[in-house]
């Protein structure tokens, strides 16, 4: 397979993903593409929803649309030249990958990294995101396919493959070492984001970061999980900013969450805000429980570099507008780019020397 033909093919994908922003009974049937699985697509999004309760429709359809805007052409020509080895033909790897399912889809970037590389994947699903991927393979193998002698999913993981690629938990992270040590491999453990405030955002800007926060029910490594506040900080601003995210209490597993951690803080008599469906709480952690935000105070840029610098393991995304760090606009942290990397991680600069070996 060409290298030019692996991009048109993720290309084409993308354009077929951007169509399920919306629900497709809102989409015309002449503007409908690849209608094959255009009904078969509408309906796994349902199906991963009934399949896992925190995958609602709304958090489905923009991860989905996310993933195909993200595959835009021009971006993944713009990611791809900065390898410029992957033009030269090459035996191709195989690669062993063991996806998460904390959010829907969160293995994609994985699947396309082996494949556009030129390389076998084999994917282990979760069982709680098993939907959507083997559709999107099956659509991608129809519009090219090449792919189809590259593309497998297994119920097990042996460690017979020329690279591993696994996220989980820091348990899991554990077991995988163990099992997986001997072959090259990029193991991911949890992390959360974080944001940096100063009083002076703007009520959309606010609003911006309510998605980061809530989205996925802030279940994703690219969740916000903690705010950065100065001293004398006004939470009415940011309450008041994220009011249209008051839906997510209408969920039954985050309704149980947020009352039962209120319930903690009330019968501890922990000091926190509450505006009804988010706990705000001053904790030193970066972790927070789902329905819980944590926040703590600084006063100085320099300090709060050095903490972020200790706590580099365990952050993945820093959202601020403040050009003195290295951070992401509002809005930002669950829709990346194709070359935002998770853990910070280069996946085809991480392939490319086995490749060599071939």
């Amino acid at each position: 397979m060409e290298l030019e033909n692996r991009i048109e093919a993720f290309a084409r994908l993308g354009e077929f993903l951007k169509q399920f922003e919306i629900s497709g009974s809102n989409v015309q049937d002449t503007n409908r593409l690849n209608t094959k699985y255009f009904n078969r697509f509408e309906s796994a999004i349902r199906e991963a929803n009934h399949n896992n309760p925190w995958f609602i429709e709304k958090f489905v359809r923009q991860a989905v649309n996310c993933i195909g805007r993200s595959l835009e052409k021009f971006k993944l020509q713009k990611w791809i030249e900065q390898y410029p080895e992957l033009k030269n033909t090459r035996k191709n790897i195989s690669a062993g990958v063991v996806m998460a399912g904390n959010i829907p889809l969160v293995g994609f970037h994985d699947f396309l990294s082996v494949l556009i590389s030129g390389n076998k994947f084999t994917g282990k699903l979760s069982s709680k995101d098993n939907i959507l991927l083997p559709l999107i393979a099956d659509v991608l193998m129809e519009i090219y396919p090449a792919f189809r002698d590259s593309i497998q999913f297994v119920d097990k993981l042996n460690s017979d493959y020329d690279v591993i690629i696994a996220t989980g938990s820091g348990n899991t992270a554990r077991y995988f070492d163990y099992y997986f040590g001997n072959s090259p491999n990029i193991i991911r453990k949890n992390r959360n984001s974080v944001a940096i405030l100063d009083g002076s955002e703007t009520k959309q800007e606010l609003q911006l970061l309510g998605d980061d926060i809530f989205r996925y029910f802030g279940l994703g490594c690219r969740s916000v999980s903690k705010l950065y506040i100065p001293d004398g900080y006004d939470f009415n601003l940011f309450f008041n900013a994220i009011e249209p995210f008051v839906f997510i209490i209408d969920h039954p597993k985050y309704a149980n969450n947020y009352k039962y951690n209120r319930s903690i803080l009330l019968m501890n008599q922990i000091i926190h805000e509450d505006n009804g469906f988010v706990l705000l709480k001053e904790d030193e952690s970066i972790p927070s429980p789902i329905s819980v935000l944590h926040y703590q105070y600084y006063n100085s840029n320099e300090l709060l570099k050095s903490h972020f610098k200790d706590n580099r393991d365990i952050i993945q995304c820093i959202v601020s507008g403040n050009p003195d760090f290295n951070a992401i606009p509002s809005g930002k942290a669950q829709n990346p780019e194709v070359w935002e990397y998770a853990d910070n991680i280069d996946t085809i600069a991480f392939l490319l020397p086995v490749m060599r070996k071939q």
